[in-house]
């Protein structure tokens, strides 16, 4: 039995999927998604921030494995905010960088919806 979400997809569609997503939440900080892609992206995020306090060479590669090099509204990649920024806010937290807030059920087909944003 997997220990992962499924979502409906295949494999590599997952993964894109959820690159898209931890992306996307490093540089807004904030999205609205799923309660389940929310579930599941909380869980990668944890890890990247995670690698983020390590900043080594090491755990920057590890990061840009998963993180898209897209760029934010301040001119930095996801990689360079997710190490310059974030990990920097959360040097002192053990861990719980995620919070998920339910919005209630989508109005076209009831699928439960979630914001899921940083802590601060």
């Amino acid at each position: 039995m997997p220990t992962y979400r499924k979502l409906n997809r295949r494999s590599d569609q997952r993964k894109a999927l959820l690159r898209d997503l931890v992306t996307q939440l490093i540089i807004h900080e904030r999205i609205e998604t799923t309660e389940t892609k929310a579930k599941e992206l909380s869980r990668l995020i944890d890890k990247m921030v995670t690698l983020g306090k390590e900043n080594t060479l090491a755990s920057r590669r590890r990061a840009a494995e998963t993180v898209r090099f897209i760029e934010g509204e301040d001119g930095k990649n996801a990689v360079q905010k997710l190490f310059e920024d974030i990990a920097v806010r959360f040097k002192d937290r053990s861990g719980g960088y995620t919070r998920i807030m339910k919005l209630g059920p989508r109005r076209g087909d009831s699928t439960e919806m979630a914001v899921i944003e940083f802590v601060e």
